[in-house]
């Protein structure tokens, strides 16, 4: 955090000696985008071996497997919901658009979307060859993919034991690249900022800010509506004991930016609250990879965001798959640094938005970062708990029928 405050420093205070476009800016405009293809290049492999990992390692009775599909699929719902719905009310990407016009002079001809047809988009999902997901960067293709391997690698057991090692070694490997190409975030954000001052002066940093406020709007309706319901109205614990054991783990998300991390202090809030560790255990530990409403709430929301700063109209078809998209991306990739924004790269690419101003998000993001690794990790909570009660009801419910 500290780093990507002096970034965004040093940028501001640079920019404005760079010249116009023709100047210093645009190689520096180089320089931000070089660290997202490093992101893409890598994001896509990560996704692929955590979502066969996933498969090959669930261990759930298909009624806990069901139930935990089911209250994560509405939260995530729920969560896309907002995030798009806050996005069409507020328009926050508008104020940006008219800046990038008017230093541009006239309507970027970079900036448009090629027609979709939706027959032609299903097909498109469907993979062409096992290296199209690596070399296109086709993320549908890649979940298919991964999802058939996982459930052969699973079908095979004990035979399969040295490939499930294989894509186990694989997806740390690609983890800890990931890792160190997330430490030039901050480079990233002095070469976004400075370009982006020497082009078009402070006016577009001043303009994030309703980005910022709005996903960090969308992301407190989420806790406070959908959780809080789920908390009172369905498990019937009151709110203040709730929060009062979930502060530990709230604190830890927001001091390392990562649910994974928290995880030893989220098991340790449900057991205090009460909650079997069966239920915990599956609800935030194998849950991990479809509780992540913070993700699925700021890419819908940032979709909408990039779309209306350059100037574009999605059509319903992209609209739909971009939606879809914001689900899927998330599923694998919570468990890295800047797991947001990695994810929402590949949205963009999916959908066919271009990705050459989304280094200057990187400026505020490590906000937003924050505030969807505190809902990760209250998503985590809230899912174990609505889990615990529903199997109770369901024992009870065995136990009176048996009667």
């Amino acid at each position: 955090m500290i780093r990507i405050l002096i970034a965004l420093a040093a940028g501001m205070a640079l920019g404005p000696f760079l010249g116009g476009p023709a100047g210093a800016g645009s190689v520096f405009l180089e320089i931000s985008k070089g660290v997202i293809q490093l992101i893409k290049a890598v994001a896509v492999p990560l996704l692929f071996c955590a979502i066969t990992n996933a498969v090959t390692k669930a261990e759930v009775t298909l009624r806990h497997g069901a139930r935990l599909f089911t209250v994560a699929l509405m939260n995530a719902l729920i969560a896309l919901f907002i995030g798009i719905g806050i996005a069409h009310v507020f328009k926050p990407g508008l104020g940006l658009r008219e800046i990038w016009s008017a230093g541009a002079g006239q309507s970027d001809p970079g900036l448009s979307l090629p027609k979709v047809d939706f027959l032609k988009t299903i097909s498109a999902w469907i993979p062409q060859s096992v290296m199209q997901p690596f070399s296109e960067n086709a993320v549908i293709p890649g979940v298919i993919l991964a999802l058939l391997l996982g459930a052969a690698i699973r079908r095979e057991g004990e035979g399969a034991t040295s490939i499930r090692v294989f894509f186990e070694s694989a997806q740390r490997l690609s983890e800890r690249i990931l890792f160190w190409i997330t430490k030039l975030i901050p480079l990233a954000v002095f070469a976004a900022v400075a370009s982006s001052v020497a082009k078009y002066g402070f006016a577009p940093l001043i303009a994030l800010f309703p980005y910022l406020g709005v996903g960090l709007l969308g992301l407190l309706i989420h806790i406070l509506l959908t959780y809080q319901a789920w908390i009172r109205l369905f498990a019937k614990t009151p709110l203040s004991v709730f929060w009062r054991e979930a502060k530990e783990p709230v604190v830890q998300a927001v001091a390392t930016n990562s649910s994974l991390a928290t995880l030893p202090f989220t098991l340790r809030a449900l057991d205090r609250l009460g909650i079997s560790r069966q239920s915990s255990a599956l609800g935030a530990c194998v849950g991990t990879n479809l509780n992540n409403d913070g993700i699925i709430l700021y890419e819908g929301m940032a979709l909408f965001f990039v779309a209306q700063a350059m100037g574009l109209d999605l059509t319903l078809t992209q609209q739909l798959a971009g939606a879809f998209l914001c689900i899927v991306t998330a599923m694998g990739i919570a468990g890295v640094p800047e797991a947001g924004f990695i994810s929402l790269a590949l949205v963009l690419t999916t959908v066919g938005i271009s990705t050459e101003n989304l280094t200057l998000l990187l400026s505020v993001d490590w906000i937003l970062g924050r505030a969807r690794s505190v809902t990760n990790v209250l998503s985590d909570m809230v899912v174990s708990i609505a889990l615990d009660q529903g199997n109770r009801r369901s024992d009870h419910d065995d136990r009176t029928t048996s009667c």
